[in-house]
């Protein structure tokens, strides 16, 4: 049976309690599967607290009234060693409920943060507490999973340093990318209300007082047809506009690791750096054979780490908006000089730029060879007129899942028959794309395409599958697995 009740399932007794989840690792010290277990292998613990609030945030000019982590865009980085404990204590000041989802993070079930799936949501004024060992190295970023909450401030990254990974390099840059729209005369759920009123795309969509609040014609070749639905007014880098860009400073001749992770609800980002090459040698966390590039396609929830070697000077690092027309920048400063302008747009950006076919996992991020023991067809179905995402033409429903079995070797086929790309992430699970390519939890499937992603089935519970473009998930193109 490929699709099952959620009903006949708890009735059938396979609903299961959730237990602490630990990382088997190999040889060289990166997780191959999950053995379930009841403690944690490290007793340090780490503690934090996130309190979810409504903020005044200045952006580098223009101030926005939006919620955050603790206050601030992007919310404050958590960094653990591998083995470590992360202790969360989430505290909601909004006005609505809230939760918290570890994106990329193999978590227990009952950690995850999907509301109504796997914990009940967070109410105004109460508490509530994560708790897991963070067992798997790698780029990380956590976020809400209520709504379109994750399109305001509330968002930061997550990462989790293997003390026994070779360092070549320096330095090290976190940069987040987001496109920003919340606070500037509207909020995303008055987004949400545009996209789901049938205004479609081929004018502009407007709410009373709230004009232009969808994009005309925003098309890439990259993207293979439309490459996105909401036009946005600013894009950040590290939480600033591009008139007031954050500087990173080092010396000549330094290397510098750069973690990307992409925050945005909606965009796309193509990113290069003036006058460098970046070295690709992680993809969501999980380590790929180096290869160079001059510039790199990153879409919603992706990470990349990079290492780029620094020339003698001032340069621009350019998150190119892909098919919006728009930039988002920050600098690398190796000595004085004058800083480019705020529209910069270096040639890398139209250079060499790598795709999935280009990345080579490293043998201990690829999964042994195995045919698959169960297979799902996952079509991604709706139209960008009517707002009707889905899955196999069903918008989600909670009550319902697909079911596979703990031990399984999972198949999951998305097909693309929309005229839009969507980057589709599993929650609780990373998978091998199309059988030996880049390890990953997130993947952009492009319109026509049809993207394959194995995984074994090692983290049982009930895990979210669906796009993360915050308002095509929304609005209904997710769905469950579960065992």
């Amino acid at each position: 049976m490929k699709y099952i009740d959620r009903r006949a399932f708890v009735r059938a007794g396979l609903a299961i309690s959730t237990v602490g989840t630990l990382a088997a690792r190999s040889d060289t010290g990166h997780r191959l599967s999950r053995a379930v277990t009841a403690r944690p292998l490290s007793s340090a613990t780490r503690s934090y607290a996130l309190n979810a609030v409504e903020s005044q945030v200045d952006l580098g000019g223009p101030e926005v009234n939006t919620w955050a982590y603790n206050g601030v865009v992007p919310g404050r980085e958590i960094r653990v060693r591998k083995g470590d404990v992360i202790k969360a204590k989430l505290v909601n000041r909004l006005p609505t409920e809230t939760t918290v989802h570890w994106h990329g993070v193999p978590v227990p079930n009952d950690m995850d943060g999907a509301p109504g799936v796997t914990q009940d949501p967070v109410e105004p004024g109460d508490v509530f507490v994560y708790r897991f060992a963070a067992e798997v190295p790698g780029t990380y970023w956590f976020h809400p999973h209520v709504g379109v909450q994750q399109d305001r401030g509330l968002y930061a990254p997550l990462i989790i340093e293997d003390p026994d990974e070779p360092a070549p390099y320096d330095e090290e840059w976190v940069v987040v990318l987001d496109d920003w729209i919340d606070g500037v005369k509207t909020t995303p759920d008055e987004v949400l209300a545009a996209l789901r009123s049938g205004s479609g795309h081929g004018a502009a969509a407007t709410q009373p007082g709230h004009d232009n609040l969808l994009l005309r014609d925003a098309h890439s070749p990259l993207l293979r047809g439309h490459a996105g639905d909401v036009n946005y007014p600013h894009y950040l880098i590290n939480g600033r506009v591009a008139t007031a860009p954050r500087t990173f400073t080092a010396k000549p001749g330094q290397r510098v690791r750069i973690r990307f992770i992409n925050a945005g609800g909606d965009t796309a980002f193509r990113v290069a750096i003036g006058g460098h090459r970046m070295r690709v040698t992680h993809t969501d966390g999980f380590p790929v054979e180096p290869v160079e590039t001059e510039a790199l396609l990153i879409g919603m929830a992706e990470r990349y780490d990079v290492l780029v070697t620094l020339e003698d000077g001032v340069f621009p690092l350019v998150a190119l908006a892909e098919g919006k027309n728009a930039t988002a920048l920050a600098l690398i400063r190796t000595s004085t000089g004058q800083a480019p302008p705020p529209d910069v747009r270096p040639k890398e950006l139209d250079g060499l730029l790598i795709g999935y076919d280009r990345l080579t996992p490293t043998p201990d991020a690829l999964l042994p060879r195995k045919n698959p023991d169960v297979e799902h067809h996952l079509v991604l179905s709706g139209t960008m007129e009517k707002y009707d995402w889905g899955i196999n033409g069903e918008t989600y429903d909670p009550e319902q899942g697909y079911a596979i079995r703990e031990g399984q070797r999972v198949r999951l086929l998305f097909t693309n028959k929309t005229k839009m790309w969507h980057p589709m992430h599993v929650h609780g699970h990373t998978f091998q794309t199309n059988e030996t390519g880049p390890r990953k939890d997130t993947v952009n499937v492009l319109p026509g395409q049809t993207v394959t992603c194995d995984f074994d089935a090692d983290n049982p519970g009930r895990w979210m599958l669906h796009c993360h473009n915050v308002y095509h998930s929304e609005s209904g193109m997710m769905t469950l697995l579960t065992y």
